[in-house]
């Protein structure tokens, strides 16, 4: 069963994401990043890309022929989905294809049009018995 994990109060969602591809590449992990639109994956891709001057984040978008080889692919769609691993979700409505995925983080800003479908999408997992890891990154910024 796939592993839920909310990171709420997220106060810049994209610094995030680089954050946890970062932790999770090292790991040896592959990330499917479900983002909103084409210019948020370049908005991705470019944070991605410079996150570390120690460290290299390849990442691909999900129609580009290399994104087989990718520990990170930006998909817009799930169409192309390659991986099973992680999926991070930056999109306002639950991923179709959730349950495919081993683990599914949920980011949560700070604006209360966020927060109302992030709820959403809470009650929509919890309901079909999921378990829910929650993190305040309110609280654990602190």
């Amino acid at each position: 069963m796939t592993r839920i994990e909310f990171f709420f109060n997220v106060p810049d969602k994209l610094a995030k994401v680089a954050d946890i591809c970062a932790k999770d590449v090292i790991k040896g992990h592959q990330l499917t990043i479900f983002s909103e639109n084409e210019a948020m994956n370049s908005s991705l891709q470019a944070l991605i890309w410079q996150y570390s001057a120690t460290s290299f984040l390849p990442n691909n978008l999900a129609e580009e022929f290399n994104s087989q080889f990718s520990p990170i692919v930006l998909d817009t769609r799930g169409e192309k989905l390659i991986q099973d691993d992680i999926l991070i979700n930056l999109q306002g409505k639950t991923p179709p294809f959730f349950s495919r995925f081993r683990v599914l983080i949920e980011l949560v800003g700070l604006d209360e049009a966020d927060k109302s479908t992030a709820r959403a999408r809470f009650r929509f997992y919890r309901d079909r018995g999921y378990e829910i890891k929650t993190s305040d990154m309110a609280i654990l910024n602190n």
